[in-house]
């Protein structure tokens, strides 16, 4: 997402409690393109496992319905309270939630019911967000307290939400006998950032999950959630694909790729060729980390990455479907385009529009579908599933 003041980077990593299949938190993020908004739910559902995961996916999912559609964060807060039942034996709800809403401008809305408090890092120091308490009522006669707050976010702002597996962390030990607790988990924020100030939404999020993981002796003990967004400037790349229908516009797009501000990666044996061509520049092919499954990557000055074309971008496409987080492992040519598309904020893809003829064979597989189909559904995941913003051209 890209607002009016700066990029939002919104990552999440999530691990279930040992020996659990599933995880009983929920994360959820949605961009709503059109309002340059970004709507963040992360809820806690009682218990551990399948059960607790069902219930903590129907509140974001509720919760991310009501929100998008602007009704006052009150009803939605009230609406969720009053739908989701009371453990009869405990006295708690079933579920815990925190809501976060973003405009265009950088003001945010903050709803928080029984979740750890989400913190807001600014220079150096944690805001203190001075939240409105309203009691809500329950069926049976029950209350509840839920927090709401509003701030105006800045440039280099970091937003962190966690569940209660975080700040529980290590409960019980002779370290941290009452757990990681808010406090511990704020120092280590301050130190983290302190010694590295650039840290993605996306480092800082894994580094907490990995500190809170070790004060569990490496199994948790509850399940677990870290979101982190950072307001900052975007990283952009451009991904360059196929050449261009007519010739004339070969140097056009040699011009766009050397004239480009970010990360590049060329996509295709004749592209790199025009590229290479045009520039005047010779390309090398890299064989040392050979994959048998794709061809070799190849290196240029000036280019990030280059890759053969229709199979590779194939290969994202499905990694980029299999993926819900941005940890990608694996060191193949897919892996590498996945590596610099996901640490990217604003990718423009250039993609030619000259038919290869090869692509139209029907003796080849079914998978290689006309790169046009596969780059829209590269740029669908890209901005749907990672909130990444894509832009398209058609040369």
């Amino acid at each position: 997402m890209h607002n009016k003041c700066f990029y939002i980077e919104a990552e999440v990593f999530q691990e279930q409690k040992a020996r659990e299949n599933v995880c009983g938190d929920a994360c959820e993020s949605r961009k709503l393109k059109e309002e340059d908004r970004l709507i963040t739910v992360l809820s806690d559902g009682l218990g551990s496992g399948v059960k607790a995961n069902v219930l903590a996916t129907m509140t974001t999912s509720m919760a991310l319905q009501f929100t998008a559609k602007n009704d006052p964060l009150e009803h939605t807060a009230d609406f969720i309270m009053n739908t989701l039942p009371v453990d009869s034996r405990r006295q708690i709800s079933y579920s815990t939630f925190s809501i976060l809403d973003i405009n265009c401008f950088g003001d945010a809305n903050i709803v928080e019911y029984d979740n750890p408090p989400i913190l807001i890092y600014r220079k150096g120091q944690f805001i203190d967000l001075q939240p409105n308490t309203k009691t809500v009522q329950r069926p049976e006669n029950r209350s509840a307290k839920v927090l709401y707050s509003k701030v105006s976010l800045r440039k280099e702002d970091r937003i962190i939400m966690v569940s209660d597996g975080i700040t529980q962390a290590g409960i019980g030990t002779g370290k941290t006998p009452f757990g990681w607790g808010i406090n511990g988990l704020k120092r280590f924020i301050k130190e983290t950032l302190r010694n590295s100030p650039k840290l993605s939404a996306r480092q800082l999020a894994h580094k907490i999950m990995q500190r809170a993981k070790a004060h569990d002796a490496s199994q948790f003990k509850d399940d677990a959630t870290c979101q982190v967004i950072y307001c900052r400037e975007p990283r952009k790349l451009v991904l360059a694909s196929g050449p261009p229908f007519h010739n004339n516009c070969d140097a056009l797009l040699a011009e766009r790729i050397s004239n480009y501000t970010g990360k590049k990666i060329i996509c295709g044996g004749t592209t790199s060729k025009i590229i290479a061509r045009e520039l005047q520049q010779e390309i090398t092919v890299n064989l040392d980390n050979y994959n048998p499954e794709l061809p070799p990557v190849a290196t240029m000055p000036g280019i990030d990455l280059i890759t053969e074309g229709i199979l590779t971008l194939g290969k994202v496409s499905s990694l980029l479907e299999q993926h819900n987080s941005t940890n990608i492992t694996g060191d193949g040519p897919a892996e590498k385009m996945m590596k610099l598309l996901l640490d990217s904020d604003a990718i423009l893809i250039l993609a030619g529009t000259q038919i290869n003829n090869a692509h139209q064979d029907p003796n080849l597989p079914v998978e290689l579908e006309i790169r046009r189909n596969i780059i829209k559904k590269i740029a669908l995941l890209l901005e749907d599933k990672f909130l990444k913003n894509i832009e398209i051209e058609y040369l």
